[in-house]
């Protein structure tokens, strides 16, 4: 009888199988690309900057790069990823052309960046009319939520600087599109700035929320069904004023600080004026309040917003700060929404930690760094990395369903993309088989039929 020798079998390896394809499940992303028809708007945006007798297109250089990094790659050279598949991804530019387009488009400057742009809008308003009512406008509102992101760089980079938080790099503003609590959500801003940038600089703001309505199809980027969140970076007189001008009349739900008038208006607040707040599902929120602060407390500010105030029970082991009352911990919005209850409202403004759900997202899909070293080139790097980050919530959007359209970037490629396949061909078709044990084969292809049944782009 022999012993058994270690945890795990023993296998041979061998470097010379054919037929076999290594992220298989990436597919997925190919065909979300074909269905929404982004290779071709991409590739019709960047035709200015494709060079006479050019072998390789920028636009798919480009849209290769995004699912290079979609699939877990984080600098340009992880491209080669997709070189090694021909079969799945076509063909692929080699390392020195992907690093010269990366700098024709830096050199491009605010044209090439607008022409991307351009693109990602044209098409995020057909892939939202495929979705339906899976649609982050389904209930006929869009709420786009704006953070800021702590980006660490390791080398001097072009305005690489202190940061805040005491660490060395970059501070961009990014915008994204909250899809509720049934799906993810998707970036429509991307904003670069230096280390040392401020968190509450109302210029940024207003330029990040420019950005972003013009990602959004044309009836949102005006009127009340588009709301703007923000943390308190947001809560400034000059960015309030800007979203609430008269012709713009965005919505608006944005964090303020503590201010000593606040903290004193909250003590004053009787206890019959404070409301419960609610869970997503209805349920009464254990140790939490919320009212309205009325008077002279937004004086000055833009006319019909509201001051809105919440108090809660402190966590176990949580201190409390200054500006804490009674023992519990305060925070405070403003809003211009009217005509909804106060529960609801403040609901609708804590469900704005979901951007920091759509941050994590975007650290795992190349956020994580900025591996180039001019500013102009790292801001192309930013639009490739919201490239990827809208492949996957397309692709979730159009092609999952239930837990799995909540899945997150690090979960997809684990469980969707990583799988290896058999490639052969039968009956002049190439097919691609995927292990019938893998626990989430049924998925992947579940999620290929549907995208199978959706028109194809005109």
């Amino acid at each position: 009888m022999k012993k058994r020798i270690g945890s795990y079998p023993r296998v041979r390896v061998e470097g010379s199988g054919r037929g076999v394809v290594s992220q298989a499940g990436a597919v997925l992303l190919v065909e979300t690309v074909r269905k929404t028809g982004l290779d071709t708007a991409i590739s019709s945006a960047l035709a200015p900057w494709r060079k006479p007798r050019a072998v390789h297109d920028p636009g798919k250089i480009l849209l290769d790069v995004a699912l290079a990094v979609a699939l877990g790659g984080d600098c340009l050279a992880d491209i080669g990823m997709l070189r090694a598949e021909p079969a799945v991804f076509g063909p692929v530019a080699s390392d020195p052309t992907v690093s010269r387009l990366a700098d024709t488009l830096a050199a491009g400057g605010q044209r090439a960046l607008n022409a991307i742009r351009s693109a990602r809008s044209q098409v995020r308003e057909h892939v939202w009319k495929l979705a339906g009512t899976s649609a982050p406008d389904a209930t006929g509102s869009v709420t786009v939520d704006l953070d800021g992101v702590l980006v660490i760089a390791h080398s001097d980079k072009e305005d690489a600087a202190a940061t805040w938080k005491k660490t060395f790099g970059h501070h961009p503003l990014m915008g994204f599109v909250d899809h509720g609590t049934g799906g993810s959500g998707e970036p429509v801003a991307g904003l670069l700035r230096p280390g040392n940038a401020g968190s509450n600089t109302a210029a940024d703001h207003i330029t990040a929320t420019q950005l972003a309505l013009a990602q959004l199809p044309k009836s949102y980027r005006r009127g009340r069904r588009t709301l703007i969140r923000t943390d308190s970076a947001g809560g400034t007189h000059e960015f309030v004023a800007w979203l609430a001008k008269r012709g713009r009349w965005l919505s608006y739900s944005v964090g303020m600080t503590i201010t000593d008038a606040i903290h004193q208006a909250v003590l004053t607040v009787p206890l019959a004026a404070w409301t419960p707040a609610v869970e997503p599902d209805g349920e009464i929120r254990d140790g939490a309040w919320a009212a309205e602060l009325t008077g002279g407390m937004v004086d000055g500010w833009p006319k019909g917003m509201r001051l809105i105030v919440r108090k809660e029970r402190p966590h176990p082991g949580a201190q409390l700060r200054i500006t804490d009352a009674d023992g519990m911990r305060i925070t405070c919005f403003a809003t211009n929404t009217t005509g909804r209850p106060i529960a609801e409202l403040e609901l609708r403004h804590r469900l704005r930690a979901r951007a920091e759900d759509r941050v994590r997202a975007a650290r795992a899909t190349g956020l994580r760094n900025l591996p180039l070293h001019d500013t102009a080139q790292n801001r192309v790097w930013l639009e490739i990395v919201q490239i990827a980050l809208d492949l996957l919530a397309w692709m979730a959007m159009l092609a999952l369903n239930d837990q799995a359209r909540l899945w997150e970037p690090r979960r997809l490629r684990l469980r969707l993309f990583s799988p290896a396949g058999q490639l052969v061909t039968a009956g002049r078709r190439r097919i691609l088989r995927l292990a019938h044990h893998w626990p989430w084969a049924h998925v992947v292809t579940s999620a290929l039929g549907r995208l199978d049944h959706l028109p194809n782009p005109v």
